[in-house]
């Protein structure tokens, strides 16, 4: 059995596969495959295990349909064409859970970044522009005792509002179309309606998978209807919010600042007005960045492979109705 992996992976991962006897082929070259050079790679194997290969729509899983398995090295399937996969009988699996912690921590770097200027004033400092220190100058805000809005109170948002909770008394209120009794009774979060919460919240994360119902979900006039010394961070999807429209926000200082660890498109334009503004911070995508993290998402990912290639089910499966 063969494997085709689009990037390089995590020598984890690759281990398992290679112990268990399949034969790998992985692209090592910094060059992105474009989707017809990943279709004609997978024709030539019986698994393709998916580093953020782009175009994995319904003619890629047509042309593709010989596949046991596409593996994603994600958490993430929203550039997937779960359908299309699921019409051709090929099981789809992803990584849930490993990057909860990792992700968590990445929102709240970006909180502290923001509320504390920290980016602003290192720009500062390159420009010789230190001076003499004045008490009233620079001055960021504590995240002591404020209220944290979660927007996708799921594992991620919960790993969140539990260390905000535990380290600042921070108040936690959410949004989800559903209730979460568990995140309520650990650490006493309060759901509301979206308006409420928009309204209510110093900092706001964004937690929730995009989809048709998401995409766009805070424009002008969501920031609008934030504190005007509010933080946004997003650590979900890009699409999840405008980006002109969040721009527009900082310019005018309807809000605080903003710290995003996602961008539409990706990656980002070098010459990006939010990469200049004093109110903005910008990840890479970095929410799953740990060797720690890297390593269990390339153990799932194989698992997955493995999984597929022996025609059993999939421990991390997308699609489970494809088994019917």
């Amino acid at each position: 059995m063969k494997v085709f992996i689009n990037k390089v992976i995590p020598a984890y991962g690759l281990r398992l596969l290679k112990e268990a006897g399949v034969e790998v082929t992985m692209w090592e070259d910094s060059a992105i495959l474009s989707r017809e050079e990943a279709i004609a790679f997978c024709k030539q194997h019986d698994a393709f295990l998916s580093a953020g290969q782009a175009g994995l729509d319904e003619g890629f899983f047509r042309q593709c349909s010989h596949l046991k398995v596409v593996a994603l090295h994600s958490v993430g399937f929203d550039g997937v064409d779960i359908a299309a996969a699921t019409q051709q009988g090929i099981p789809i699996g992803n990584t849930p859970n490993v990057l909860n912690k990792a992700t968590a921590e990445t929102a709240l770097l970006l909180m502290l970044t923001v509320a504390r200027r920290a980016l602003f004033l290192h720009r500062k400092i390159k420009r010789g522009e230190w001076g003499v220190s004045q008490p009233t100058q620079d001055l960021g805000f504590d995240l002591a005792g404020k209220t944290l809005g979660i927007v996708g109170l799921g594992r991620i948002g919960s790993e969140l509002a539990r260390m905000c909770r535990q380290s600042w008394g921070m108040k936690i209120v959410y949004h989800n179309r559903s209730r979460n009794y568990e995140a309520e009774d650990e650490f006493g979060a309060t759901w509301m309606p979206f308006e409420e919460l928009l309204a209510s919240s110093d900092c706001i994360s964004v937690h929730t998978a995009l989809t048709q119902e998401t995409r766009g979900l805070f424009g002008y006039e969501q920031f609008k209807q934030m504190k005007p010394g509010a933080i946004f961070v997003n650590t979900a999807r890009g699409g999840v919010h405008c980006e002109p429209d969040l721009i527009r926000a900082l310019r005018e200082g309807v809000i605080y600042g903003a710290g995003l660890d996602v961008t539409d498109p990706e990656p980002m334009a070098p010459d990006n007005p939010l990469l200049d503004m004093d109110n903005a911070v910008v990840f890479p995508h970095i929410g799953s960045s740990t060797v720690e993290t890297r390593n269990e998402m390339s153990r799932c990912a194989a698992e997955n492979i493995l999984a597929g290639l022996r025609g059993e089910r999939l421990p991390y499966p997308v699609n489970p109705e494809v088994y019917g």
